[in-house]
């Protein structure tokens, strides 16, 4: 006959293990629960960029965003907006840079990722390219230095969890920048190699799958007079209806050993330009509606296409939108010559064409930094800035015009951190106002960083342990 009370102290005993069971469960998932506004620790180097772009889209209640990774490497996570549910981050590549160590510039930053999403819902990424190498054979539009550029795909529809490579554009690109027209036609834009090389577009009618051949719309070419070369750097965007909009400043590419300038080749531009691409067309014109011959030398784009001469102080990074009308607005960070330096003594200018010519506002006090433009209707005008403040804090803002950009003020404020600096991208396409813009944030005593998605909420959160999920390739 069991005993009764073997039995009872059986059973008490067996409730206060479950209860030891499930107060560790419960700790358990406590920790697991912790928040965090990043929404991955693994970006790599200069991880976004406002060349690169788009760096994110909006789709369907999703917002889906690019950035580079481990060794240079492509990753793509998204968010749902709805469920409120990270997806990834997934290595959706493998960039032939960031692989050597014995290189001397061990992260080249070149091949970062632009994202697209075409007319049946798969998603494109552009990456890994600095011009190529001597190794991929001649280039004929220009010259070589790095890595390859790939288009990668994902094999299901609005699924970021498996990608192919395929080999359908040219490896010799760099910068690469997507822009999908209304009826689902799809443009990549590059640099055709390493500094002395055009800038082509590829063109797509049939989701990515084909693209025709490179075709050039800014020409490099050989300067008689100094040391040096002709060279671009273009933004491009999707402008009103059928066009595509484009923002460039001139980089003179000096030799190595030049008479005009001991330091050699360096980061040196100068001038704002603009020009617009009537995809239906197929023609190139400048701002008043005259014709373009292409591709657009340095003499044929001071003449046509000139928005201001910035001859005494550098122009880095132009960008682009348009108002309802069609009118065009451009801004370009401009500041004193600043050797290799990319950051920290550029202050924006922001211009607008009233038909007639090109305004220049009052954005003195507009805060040094890299940033995007907003155009929301003929007056009203957004900047998105990456900046410090006089005490050391680094912050993410937006700073709004009602007049059309002759005056800004600061708006929201989306992040700071003090004692920190950021990264920043283009604005997202098509954003989400939840999720405007993605940030990279340097971790001390790395070449990592972290990565947040910010909108008008500031930073969207996600569990602490599922922004160190890394799926492989």
């Amino acid at each position: 006959m069991i005993n009764k009370y073997l039995v009872i102290n059986f059973i008490i005993c067996f409730c206060l293990l479950g209860c030891v069971n499930k107060s560790k469960e419960y700790k358990t998932i406590a920790e697991g629960s912790e928040m965090v506004d990043y929404f991955a620790d693994n970006g790599f180097g200069n991880a976004v960029a406002i060349v690169q772009h788009p760096s994110g889209v909006y789709h369907k209640g999703v917002t889906y965003v690019a950035y580079q990774g481990e060794l240079e490497d492509p990753y793509v996570a998204s968010y749902n907006h709805n469920t409120k549910e990270w997806k990834g981050p997934f290595k959706a590549g493998v960039s032939e840079m960031g692989k050597d160590p014995n290189r001397k510039k061990k992260i080249d930053n070149h091949g970062k990722p632009a994202i697209l999403i075409d007319a049946a819902g798969y998603i494109h990424i552009a990456f890994g390219g600095h011009g190529g190498s001597r190794e991929d054979g001649h280039n004929p539009l220009g010259n070589h230095h790095y890595g390859k550029n790939l288009h990668a795909v994902s094999k299901k529809p609005l699924d970021i969890s498996e990608w192919e490579t395929l080999d359908n554009i040219s490896i010799f690109g760099t910068y690469s920048q997507f822009v999908k027209m209304d009826n689902g036609d799809i443009y990549i834009f590059y640099r055709h190699g390493a500094h002395r090389s055009d800038w082509v577009y590829q063109k797509s009618t049939d989701n990515g799958k084909t693209f025709k051949e490179p075709v050039s719309f800014l020409k490099h070419k050989r300067r008689t007079e100094i040391e040096a070369e002709d060279s671009w750097y273009p933004w491009v965007s999707k402008g009103n209806g059928d066009d595509i909009i484009v923002a460039f400043d001139y980089h003179i590419c000096r030799d190595r050993n030049n008479a005009q300038d001991a330091r050699g080749h360096i980061p040196e531009r100068h001038n704002l330009y603009y020009m617009v691409f009537d995809t239906k067309k197929g023609a190139w014109k400048n701002v008043k509606n005259e014709p373009l011959e292409m591709p657009l030398t340095k003499e044929m784009a001071d003449k046509k296409t000139l928005i201001k001469k910035i001859a005494n102080n550098w122009t880095f990074q132009g960008v682009t939108d348009t108002d309802p009308n069609g009118n065009p607005h451009v801004a370009v960070m401009v500041g004193p010559d600043i050797g290799a330096k990319r950051s920290g003594s550029k202050r924006i200018q922001h211009f607008r064409w009233d038909g007639q010519d090109w305004l220049n506002g009052n954005n003195s006090n507009v805060p040094k930094g890299d940033g995007d433009l907003e155009v929301k209707s003929t007056t009203e005008v957004s900047l998105y800035l990456e900046s410090k403040t006089n005490t050391n804090v680094g912050e993410i803002s937006r700073w709004d015009s009602f007049d059309g950009g002759v005056s800004f003020k600061k708006g929201k404020t989306f992040l700071q951190r003090k004692k920190s600096g950021f990264i920043i991208s283009s604005l997202i396409d098509n954003p989400h106002p939840d999720a405007r813009i993605i940030v990279g944030e340097k971790i001390k005593g790395t070449d990592f960083r972290k990565m947040y998605l910010l909108g008008d909420n500031g930073p969207i959160e996600r569990l602490k342990k599922e922004s160190k999920i890394l799926k492989k390739y």
